[in-house]
């Protein structure tokens, strides 16, 4: 809401029948005390929080608010220590430079710079398929990651240029235009319902820029066919708009196609659930069933199936973007090597151990095979040294640890193959299972593994993140908002996804 609302008659008798002691503060105490010294503090908060922070993914895109101002958004996802999925918006920064690769790639590492963040600990950045962006983070040298929504958005517009497809999505456009601009043909649609005992559903505009809304327009169509064609025929101006049956052939062979896709984005668009490595099973099922071809199925369904499956493993295939996704299976105990390549096991078990073996390295030694103190811990025996040595009672346990020498004799390589390996032949967890919950579970019996599986499943699988903040910038900056800087809309926009 406008900060003024504060000052709004009906508000200010509202906390006067909540509270008749309380003085309600006016707008000017609001705006320039109040939410400043909140996002403060949030600031601080966040900054500490984040320099903890192993590692992390992101997500950002460019976008324009109602009075046409651009944004450049920037989100960041990191497991804590508690192996909870964190998802915090950073920044709304005013971008009013031309919106280029060479332009936005130099404010992305600007933005984490600010955070104290360095690209170093950026696994992967999950944008949508704009050029400006995958400009951006090649230059940036980023390992990237395509939004899986916005590829199946892809598929599905290019099986809408099919010239019966066309057409029948046209038809489709129509009639729900009909009905959206006409009072009295939606009475009439509510009265048809009722008489083909059809649920009471609204029909559904498609919006370009919305994942979906396209096969949602169509199935409700489908739907309401009967009630929708006795209204359109009893009107003589609409009455050319009843699509044929050829049209709901089509129109029918389009949703048994797409339908079924509509869950799967919808599932793997959460900030608050590990996604990522379930673009590698979801992969596997749309090849081996949902887009499997069906005896029942019409030549124009198979031919969908085939195009959208067709389309997407072309954009998969690249060899970077399918190691990457075969290091997150690995990590998710559910999947672990099930959706590898038989011929790839080893080569992402070879990186998997380098992979630890560099952590350790950028880190210092893990607390399982450290060997060297501290330098507090090397004061305090120098400062036991010094004094007098008090005899102490030998142990029973204290004889067996001369007889076992310590050193297992194996390199630390080998340490870590072996951990990898007891990960992977241990029981596969339930596929109903959050991974989350697992490692939090077992991390001290794979303390190396786990800190990829911290890498790795942080990562978004498709840039709903950045799409949800331009959601809330709409929110914000309306049409009685239009005046607000863009330092107000960055500071609301920040409190309003991070509080």
């Amino acid at each position: 809401l406008p900060i003024n609302a504060v000052e709004n008659d009906g508000f200010r008798k509202l906390i006067k029948v909540l509270d008749p002691r309380y003085e309600l503060p006016g707008r000017k105490h609001f705006s320039v005390t109040a939410l400043p010294r909140l996002y403060a503090e949030r600031s601080e908060q966040l900054e500490q929080e984040l320099q903890n922070v192993a590692y992390f993914a992101s997500t950002s895109d460019m976008w324009s608010s109602r009075t046409s101002e651009p944004y450049l958004s920037l989100t960041i996802h990191f497991i804590d220590k508690d192996w909870k999925l964190q998802s915090k918006c950073l920044q709304t920064a005013y971008f009013p430079e031309d919106h280029t690769g060479e332009v936005i790639a130099p404010g992305m590492v600007e933005a984490l710079a600010s955070w104290g963040l360095s690209e170093e600990r950026q696994v992967c950045i999950t944008t949508d398929s704009g050029s400006n962006m995958l400009k951006a983070a090649s230059l940036n040298h980023w390992t990237r990651l395509q939004c899986f929504g916005h590829r199946l958005h892809s598929a599905i517009e290019k099986v809408g240029k099919d010239k019966r497809v066309e057409r029948a999505i046209g038809v489709c456009k129509n009639v729900v235009s009909a009905f959206s601009f006409s009072w009295k043909k939606k009475r009439d649609l509510a009265t048809a319902q009722e008489e083909f005992n059809l649920p009471k559903h609204k029909l559904t505009t498609e919006s370009p820029t919305r994942w979906g809304s396209r096969q949602k327009m169509v199935s409700r169509v489908i739907e309401q066919h009967k009630a929708i064609s006795q209204v359109l025929a009893a009107d003589k101006k609409t009455r050319h708009l009843v699509p044929t049956w050829q049209d709901m052939d089509v129109l029918e062979s389009v949703n048994e196609a797409l339908k079924p896709l509509l869950e799967f984005t919808d599932s793997l668009s959460g900030e608050t659930y590990v996604s990522v490595s379930y673009l590698k099973p979801v992969l596997h099922l749309f090849r081996t069933e949902v887009l499997k071809h069906s005896d029942d199925d019409t030549q124009l369904t198979k031919d969908i199936k085939a195009m959208v499956m067709d389309y997407l493993d072309e954009k998969y295939d690249d060899d970077g973007t399918d190691s990457l996704l075969d290091m997150a299976s690995l990590v998710d105990p559910r999947f672990k090597t099930h959706y590898i390549k038989p011929d790839k096991i080893e080569t992402i078990k070879t990186r998997a151990v380098s992979e630890i073996m560099n952590m350790e390295e950028d880190q210092g030694p893990s607390t399982s095979q450290a060997s060297h103190q501290t330098e507090e811990e090397e004061a305090e025996g120098e400062a036991a040294a010094a004094l007098p040595a008090k005899k102490q009672r030998k142990t029973l346990g204290s004889l067996f640890k001369k007889l076992c020498p310590s050193n297992t004799g194996l390199t630390y390589m080998q340490t870590v193959e072996g951990e990898l390996e007891n990960y992977l032949m241990a029981p596969d967890a339930d596929s109903e299972t959050e991974p989350l919950d697992w490692w939090k579970m077992h991390e001290k019996t794979f303390p190396r593994v786990s800190k990829l599986a911290q890498q790795y499943l942080c990562i978004p699988a498709t840039s709903s993140p950045s799409e949800r903040i331009f959601s809330t910038g709409g929110n914000i900056v309306t049409c009685h908002r239009a005046a607000l800087k863009p330092e107000t809309v960055d500071r609301l926009v920040f409190l309003a996804r991070n509080l």
